[in-house]
């Protein structure tokens, strides 16, 4: 493996995320050497790289590995199942096939009066409702066992019209007899008393099962109560199944068949679009494309550009295209649908993880192959999103701290190209403010500072970010305004509350995306004003509060003062000590000064 290619898959295994999916390796060709699932995906992919393997195939592989892409899923089972349908539909050179080509099972809820619920390999178009596919049929007996547990269903193939049951045609079976049908054949049970039960059941499927652990809980006492123990221990057993099981796979659904899934996040700089191709309710392929900007494209024509791309690229003519937003421009006969709720909305929120997943793991190989190029890109976007003129190359920040007005400081922390530059950091006692006004605190200090800067040519920040709300952030105005710096340089606030941004003039705050770099910047720039501030702050208050005949005494410091009291406890100590004493402690020279100190005062 030579060393570009060496040091772009390093790159890559630094940034995996740690949670479930599939993974795919690439050669230098471009051809898909192998697919495979984690439940971990940083661990196991690491695990290629870093471990020494036993056969000469396993060795071959990772020699030949020159890229690697990964999807994220929501569970283990779902990347079980991804990667089962990655490897038959794109057969890779490195994947043993399933000789076992059956389906995975799904529960199927009949489309009839009195509905039938039971399991089933093959979907079909039959109107009916399919819940999974189930990797584990023994966590789909065990939720059927538990449905027809709590819901005795029918199990018959009678055709349970209204018309039949009046004139009695059917008579109870022994399902009736023993108790797990209630018998709707001979009218014992109301469509609507069923058609709950059906209603629960399929919330239970889709994994709302709160109510259905809660009911078992009920029938396992109701056993303990009867002293069957070993029935009891069973439900018991089943419940904490249950409890480990997710039922709901955020991956399939049959009702969503033949069908795109487009997910687009930008910056200043690209585009990233995630796809999904959807057949029977499974991803059979996934893509994420990074689209460069060059005339500050919207996110509508970078979509739209995606969408032509990967369509021309599988020759897919899908007749549903899911979207964040509908697109002006139209394919064919392509219906695009915005979802909103529900299991395409699910869908599309996975899609968007994914383009937000790809797109966090480029910024960091970004950040450790060219840190210039990442840091301009973040200038960048900080430049767009606070409206400001030029890039915030050198950002300072101020926060004020105090105790009722006592021991007042401010702290201005300096930010270079977005990181700390902690040997630019400032403190300012407070000098001309009587009391706790943190607004005549911050014009002071707002003043104080930008006097400095202009007299003595020091840099100018770009930015200036002010710990508080529209009240702190005027009185910072005040001070440039006397300075002639409006307009010169960009000030905000950031109130803490709900992390809004205020704007000099402008009473309606701005809310960034909380995950939003420039947010994450400006939130580090006040933490470490906060932080910064309130150490000076508590070092000003220790100095101030630690007075004793000793501070008196000239050529003693505080922690010579500090180490006497250590040793001898109290000042009383202290002045009856012999210069002896004294010079064990803290040395001859300091001794004297303090023997002959107290020595006059007799």
């Amino acid at each position: 493996m030579s060393a570009p290619i060496l040091e772009h898959i390093k790159s890559i295994l630094k940034t995996l995320p740690e949670s479930p999916g599939v993974y795919r390796y690439y050669d230098i060709d471009n051809n898909l050497l192998y697919v495979g699932k984690a439940k971990n995906l940083k661990k196991r992919v690491t695990s290629y790289f870093t471990k020494e393997h036993d056969t000469y195939r396993l060795r071959v592989l990772v020699k030949k590995i020159t890229d690697i892409k990964t999807i994220k899923v929501d569970t283990e089972m779902d990347a079980l199942i991804l990667e089962n349908n990655l490897i038959k539909s794109l057969t890779p050179k490195y994947n043993i096939m399933l000789r076992d080509d059956k389906t995975y099972p799904w529960i199927v809820i009949k489309n009839e009066r009195f509905p039938k619920v039971y399991h089933t390999r093959q979907l079909k178009k039959d109107g009916a409702e399919y819940f999974g596919p189930y990797p584990s049929t023994t966590t789909m007996f065990i939720l059927l066992d538990l449905i027809k547990q709590l819901y005795p269903l029918r199990s018959c193939n009678l055709d349970l019209s209204q018309q039949n049951i009046s004139q009695s045609k059917f008579t109870a079976c022994l399902e009736y007899q023993i108790g797990k049908c209630k018998a709707p054949c001979i009218g014992k049970q109301s469509l609507e008393d069923y058609e709950t039960g059906i209603k629960h059941i399929r919330e239970i499927i889709r994994g709302d099962i709160y109510f259905a652990i809660k009911d078992l809980k009920k029938i396992m006492l109701e056993h303990a109560d009867k002293f069957e123990f070993e029935s009891a221990a069973a439900i018991k057993k089943k419940i904490e199944l249950l409890e480990k099981y997710q039922s709901k796979s955020t991956i399939v659904h049959p009702s969503i068949t033949n069908t795109e899934v487009f997910a687009i996040i930008s910056d200043e700089k690209a585009a990233y679009v995630n796809f999904f191709k959807i057949t029977n309710g499974t991803i059979i392929q996934a893509q994420t494309l990074e689209l460069k900007k060059k005339l500050d494209e919207t996110d509508e024509e970078m979509l739209v550009f995606a969408i032509h791309e990967i369509r021309s690229r599988y020759r897919s003519s899908s007749k549903e295209i899911f979207v964040p937003f509908e697109p002006e421009f139209k394919f064919g006969d392509a219906k695009y649908i915005v979802p909103k709720i529900g299991d395409k909305k699910h869908l599309l929120d996975l899609c968007y993880k994914n383009a937000e997943s790809y797109k966090r793991e480029r910024e960091k190989q970004l950040a450790i192959i060219d840190p210039e190029r990442h840091t301009d890109r973040i200038m960048q976007q900080m430049m767009k999103d606070l409206r400001m003129k030029e890039e915030p190359r050198r950002i300072e920040g101020f926060d004020n701290s105090n105790i009722q007005g006592d021991y007042a400081v401010s702290a201005m922390p300096v930010f270079i190209d977005g990181k700390p530059a902690k040997k630019e950091y400032r403190h300012f006692n407070v000098k001309t403010v009587v009391g706790p006004d943190d607004f005549a605190t911050m014009e002071e200090v707002i003043l104080r500072r930008y006097t400095r800067v202009i007299e003595e040519g020091l840099p100018m920040p770009q930015l200036i970010v002010i710990d508080g709300g529209k009240g702190q952030l005027g009185a910072a105005v005040n001070s440039l305004r006397k300075l002639n710096l409006m307009g010169k340089v960009t000030v905000i606030g950031i109130a803490k509350r709900l992390e809004e941004i205020y704007f000099p003039g402008d009473s309606i705050p701005l809310y960034l995306d909380k995950r939003s770099e420039t947010l994450k910047i400006i939130q580090h720039i006040r933490d470490e004003a906060h932080r910064f501030g309130i150490t000076h702050h508590r070092n000003k208050r220790s100095r101030e509060t630690f007075k004793t005949e000793l501070s008196e005494i000239k050529g003693i410091s505080d922690k010579t003062a500090q180490k006497l009291l250590t040793e001898l406890k109290s000042v009383k100590e202290i002045k009856e000590a012999t210069l002896a004493q004294l010079t064990n402690i803290i040395g001859q020279a300091k001794a004297k000064l303090v023997y002959d100190f107290f020595q006059k005062q007799y």
